[in-house]
């Protein structure tokens, strides 16, 4: 046999076998995807079809070794459903605190937070400022208020930590931050947190404010009807929570234009920001009845760290209200309170922070003061670029200074109100 002769055998040969091989893959394929006969056990036990919804996918046919890779789904014991501890705890989001920590001139104000982002109280926490050269200092929550100050600080970068406490998770990190040079006088962010409502402390104690100074300083022709408006000014009143529950549709009918609200105070002995029970109330309906409307804030401020959170604290009260009269500093005497304590000089930077701090945020500020605050307590001087508000109950001011506005009494009485009320005169 030639060489060729040879070839063509060892070829056909090859072809015999592969197509016997090709005859066995396609019976043994065929008997995989041929449905059992009856009394016939299957090669390999499918599981039944599963009922699948009309927006399923279908797996071609012919191509599944196994049955539906959906039926996991009807196998009520294919999850977990019992408890995981370990996944729970992970979970569990309660007793886990956090700082917020802000600085207006060298100082640091430091907030513990609960896992709500309020304030937690009663507790002795304890933190750790580090500076850069790595020297710690340690400061204590005496009052368990959940806030703890640190004044007097070198300006410069700190480190933050909290001290462990028994029932809470701690931050695993400190918290880095500045401490600035000079006051820049901007909002604080988040300041909400330090807001209380009367409900928190005892009003009788904190809400000393009076008008004894414009009271000893007026005379017999103190003017107690209403005056008013005309061409150049608008008549007025300034409420809070003093004149209870106010008819605003009776008030407007009366020949008021604008009012004045107040917003809150800062309490005279521990210095809380509280907010005037009435404050949603009187704004909303004041405005609703078409009135004009402005605020003010009774301050108790010993610097002017405490003046930008004042000044923060009413711009977060007034979020969602179109004012359109200014945001005023009430400044006066509080029976002996911590406002009372500090000099002119120190009252003066106190206003000048509030209203600038209000400023750099597009508002308008001013200052409420009697004559006799203006000419005394305050360098009055300092204040012409911002609104003043002038307290002198007598039929013509003996103030010889700048004012934009003017209450002529405490005494007045309105329909709407039940009491006396303040009567205001607004120029334009």
């Amino acid at each position: 046999m030639d060489s060729r002769s040879r070839i063509l055998t060892i070829l056909g040969s090859m072809g015999a076998v592969l197509l016997i091989v090709l005859i066995v893959l396609l019976c043994t394929y065929d008997d995989w995807n041929k449905p059992a006969q009856q009394g016939q056990q299957p090669a390999t036990t499918v599981q039944e079809p599963v009922t699948v919804t009309s927006d399923a996918r279908t797996p071609l046919e012919g191509h599944l070794i196994g049955g539906d890779p959906r039926a996991f789904l009807n196998d009520p014991t294919f999850f977990d459903t019992e408890p995981n501890a370990v996944l729970d705890a992970a979970m569990d989001m309660s007793g886990n605190l956090s700082l917020m920590v802000t600085s207006v001139e060298k100082d640091l104000r430091v907030l513990i937070l609960d896992d709500s982002g309020e304030l937690v109280t009663g507790v002795p926490f304890n933190i750790k400022l580090t500076d850069s050269a790595d020297v710690t200092t340690r400061y204590k929550d005496l009052d368990q208020d959940g806030i703890i100050y640190a004044g007097t600080l070198a300006a410069g970068d700190y480190d933050v930590s909290l001290d462990p406490v028994e029932g809470y998770r701690v931050p695993l990190h400190s918290t880095r931050v500045t401490v600035k040079e000079k006051i820049e006088y901007i909002p604080i962010q988040d300041i909400s947190v330090l807001i209380k409502t009367e409900d928190e402390i005892n009003a009788e104690l904190e809400d000393t404010a009076d008008k004894e100074d414009a009271i000893e300083d007026s005379d017999n022709s103190e003017i107690i009807t209403l005056q008013p408006g005309g061409n150049d000014h608008k008549a007025g009143i300034d409420v809070s929570s003093w004149q209870g529950d106010i008819d605003w549709d009776k008030v407007r009918e009366s020949g008021i234009e604008f009012v004045i609200v107040r917003a809150g105070y800062r309490g005279s002995v521990t210095g809380a920001i509280v907010k005037d029970k009435n404050f949603d109330a009187n704004v909303s309906g004041a405005l609703n009845a078409g009135l004009s409307v402005g605020v003010y804030f009774v301050t108790q401020a010993v610097n002017e760290a405490e003046a930008v959170e004042e000044a923060s604290a009413v711009m977060e009260m007034c979020e969602g209200y179109d004012l359109d009269l200014p945001i005023y500093l009430d400044v006066e005497g509080s029976n002996g309170g911590r406002g009372d304590q500090i000099d002119a000089e120190t009252r003066t930077l106190v206003c000048e922070a509030f209203c600038r701090t209000l400023e750099n945020a597009g508002v308008q500020g001013g200052v409420y003061a009697c004559r006799y605050w203006l000419n005394n307590n305050i360098d009055a001087s300092r204040l012409d670029r911002f609104n003043v508000w002038l307290a002198e109950y007598r039929s013509t001011p003996l103030y010889g200074g700048y004012y934009s506005m003017w209450q002529y009494t405490s005494k007045g009485r309105i329909d709407g109100i039940e009491g006396n009320v303040d009567f205001d005169i607004l120029y334009y």
